[in-house]
């Protein structure tokens, strides 16, 4: 027992403590996804209906808005990735509700390890989670038609501009996840948050096509920022989008990260 406890000092005095305690936390909730499937499943299943959804029912008639000679797959497709990580994300918060409710927090809040690691962990899990999820959502794109109208760069720095988003929103929905009770009650409260970014915005309609009074929110707030930079990085620069969003939408990552990421940490400490 003596030798383990002087030993204890020793595995926190190697350089980058925490970066290894991290790592180790984003392979442990890797690995409750592998064992857990279905977590993968149900990620997909939603996107995937979403596509068809508003490829085959809805085009036909959202199409008619866009300029002649616009695709409104290629249109679609960016705003179905963002929406696709926006929903994705709210997995943190219900992954950490749920170890909050089970006693975990309390266990690792015990542990000779960085306090970030916790957090770090679930949300680097969950952005290496997203890349699986981007890189099937871009395949099934491109069974319905969708193109790049730009060329791979802009392709690769669509697809980093949305996962960054998606890595930022995670911070934010570890702070719900942390400040409730259990994993109904995180994914109840997020919903409220989800809905008014994702839907009030230019995912999927042309911001122009909607009231007057929703327009200032719709064209400025997080969801449509990126999707507009995801836009112009795939089409290019066209009647929608242009390459300020771009500029716009690394501010947004930044910001919610600089802000959120303390704050989780800060509200991790406090979590019972």
């Amino acid at each position: 027992m003596s030798t383990q406890i002087a030993a204890s000092p020793s595995v926190n005095s190697t350089h980058w403590p925490a970066a290894r305690d991290a790592v180790t936390m984003i392979w442990r909730n890797l690995l409750v996804m592998r064992r857990n499937p279905q977590l993968l499943i149900f990620a997909t299943v939603q996107p995937v209906i979403f596509v068809v959804m508003f490829r085959y029912v809805f085009g036909g008639a959202v199409g008619a808005s866009l300029p002649p000679g616009q695709s409104y797959v290629n249109y679609l497709m960016p705003g179905i990735f963002v929406q696709t990580v926006v929903f994705g994300s709210l997995q943190t918060g219900v992954g950490l509700a749920e170890d909050l409710n089970q006693g975990l927090i309390d266990r690792f809040r015990s542990l000779p390890m960085a306090r970030s690691a916790v957090l770090i962990g679930r949300t680097g899990a969950d952005f290496v989670r997203n890349i699986f999820v981007m890189a099937l959502m871009c395949a099934l794109g491109a069974a319905v038609g969708w193109r790049i109208e730009t060329d791979w760069l802009g392709f690769a720095g669509g697809v980093l501009i949305v996962l960054g988003f998606s890595y930022s929103l995670s911070w934010v929905f570890a702070i719900v996840g942390l400040s409730v009770r259990d994993a109904e009650t995180a994914q109840a409260t997020s919903f409220p948050i989800l809905a008014p970014m994702v839907f009030a915005s230019s995912a999927f309609v042309p911001v122009a096509t909607m009231p007057g009074w929703l327009q200032g929110w719709a064209k400025n707030q997080p969801v449509s920022v990126v999707v507009d930079a995801a836009r112009y990085l795939t089409l290019g620069d066209t009647t929608f989008t242009s390459s300020s969003a771009v500029i716009k939408a690394v501010i947004w990552i930044v910001g919610i990260v600089a802000v959120c990421a303390p704050l989780g940490v800060a509200r991790y400490r406090k979590a019972t």
